[in-house]
């Protein structure tokens, strides 16, 4: 995991200066400068209009009874969008609109779950009391729903 804490603080800045000064080198100094102000608008602009779709998908689902599976992953994609389009950088804008378009972030969030669904196991438990609760004497149900995660298979 340090490994890859190396490569995501210290290599991707650097290869996102270089790519940088390299638009500069090919265009103006001032073409880069734009870019990123001109992704970080742009972004800005996405992330708000896709986010309140995603809110809104929140809130229909648990206002119907529902988890909000899917809304969840989507919006865990926005959080990441967002970090990757306020840095500022060609590749880190790049990932960070294509986590924004909805056919690529649907392959991004199919791999995300399937990845949930290896690391977080589900177990339903079904517990009944031996006490009347009413006049008829119906047993009380209670269901609980126990999430665990497996650390193991997490490292």
């Amino acid at each position: 995991m340090g490994f890859y804490l190396f490569l995501l603080f210290t290599i991707v800045p650097l290869v996102e200066l270089w790519l940088l000064v390299l638009l500069g080198q090919w265009t103006r100094a001032w073409v880069p400068i734009l870019l990123v102000f001109v992704d970080a608008a742009l972004g800005a602009t996405l992330i708000r209009w896709q986010g309140v779709r995603v809110v809104r998908r929140i809130q229909e689902d648990l206002a119907a009874g529902r988890m909000p599976g899917d809304a969840l992953i989507d919006g865990a994609l926005f959080l990441l969008a967002a970090a990757l389009l306020i840095a500022p950088g060609i590749l880190t804008d790049v990932v960070g609109f294509a986590l924004l378009i909805p056919p690529l972030r649907a392959l991004v969030k199919r791999g995300v779950a399937a990845c949930l669904r290896r690391h977080v196991q589900m177990q339903t438990a079904r517990f009944t009391s031996t006490y009347p609760t009413g006049a008829a004497g119906n047993d009380e149900i209670i269901e609980a729903h126990v999430v665990s995660t497996r650390v193991e298979d997490m490292k």
